[in-house]
């Protein structure tokens, strides 16, 4: 169980800034050192909000190292905001339980970085077999993907 949104937003991951002023995300560093899996593949990944809190550069990459490390009819379950401001955007930790809820525990004050259109993100998963959208609460889709 990776914790990449506070992993990616140590700052430790850029480089120095070029003669511009532009710093870099070292995408390939941070893969390797937080989503490696050794070969392993997985039945279910549980995305919850990442992509909405982790840095842009970032978004595509995951997706794409999930996808090679899940198994075939492997399954994602994401949310996504609707709107990046407000009480509701708040980064929380989700936690299953036993019984029929999940338990979201708010964390540090990251805000959410960016709300991803539909269409975009249907796009980062076109490589995926299916992705049903849902309207969750509190301004939130539920999505659900398919290798």
């Amino acid at each position: 169980m990776a914790d990449v949104v506070n992993e990616a937003l140590r700052g430790n991951w850029m480089s120095a800034p070029d003669e511009n002023g532009v710093s870099q995300f070292d995408v390939e560093g941070f893969l390797d050192s937080n989503l490696d899996f050794a070969g392993r593949e997985f039945d279910v990944i549980l995305l919850w909000t990442t992509l909405d809190y982790v840095p842009q550069a970032l978004v595509a990459p995951m997706i794409k190292r999930f996808r090679s490390s899940l198994r075939p009819g492997g399954r994602v379950l994401t949310f996504f905001h609707t709107r990046n401001t407000g009480p509701d955007t708040s980064f929380c930790r989700y936690h299953v339980t036993d019984s029929d809820t999940i338990e979201t525990q708010e964390t540090t004050g990251y805000s959410c970085n960016t709300c991803i259109p539909i269409e975009r993100f249907e796009k980062l998963f076109e490589t995926y077999a299916n992705t049903k959208f849902y309207l969750a609460k509190d301004n939130l889709y539920e999505v659900i993907i398919t290798r």
